[in-house]
């Protein structure tokens, strides 16, 4: 399910994924509309059920991440930091699962 929320600090509008234990799987940036952060939505369940646009990064404690992209090249959101290669490719394979979930617009 995504939620989109407004963060306080920032006024901004931003999304999160959760996967159906209610884990946060993917967040995505800040948007200073809530069109837009809809719109981000919508390209997570476009882009997110293909491998190939999720790239591996590595934090610099040693762990694992990975950012979702569009198809231009932009980042769409990022996943929480992985001590395991396997919980990074299930997180990856989670977001394919759960991209076509519900929008639940908290900040109505």
């Amino acid at each position: 399910m995504f939620e989109i929320y407004q963060s306080e600090k920032t006024s901004k509008y931003h999304f999160r994924l959760k996967a159906a234990n209610g884990e946060i799987i993917l967040s995505g940036q800040g948007y200073k509309d809530k069109a837009g952060c809809a719109n981000g939505v919508e390209s997570v369940k476009k882009n997110g059920t293909d491998e190939s646009n999720f790239e591996i990064k590595d934090a610099n404690d040693g762990r694992k991440y990975f950012v979702l992209k569009a198809s231009n090249g932009q980042v769409i959101g990022q996943s929480q930091m992985y001590k395991s290669d396997s919980g990074l490719k299930n997180g990856i394979a989670s977001i394919g699962k759960n991209a076509s979930g519900d929008v639940k617009d908290l900040t109505s």
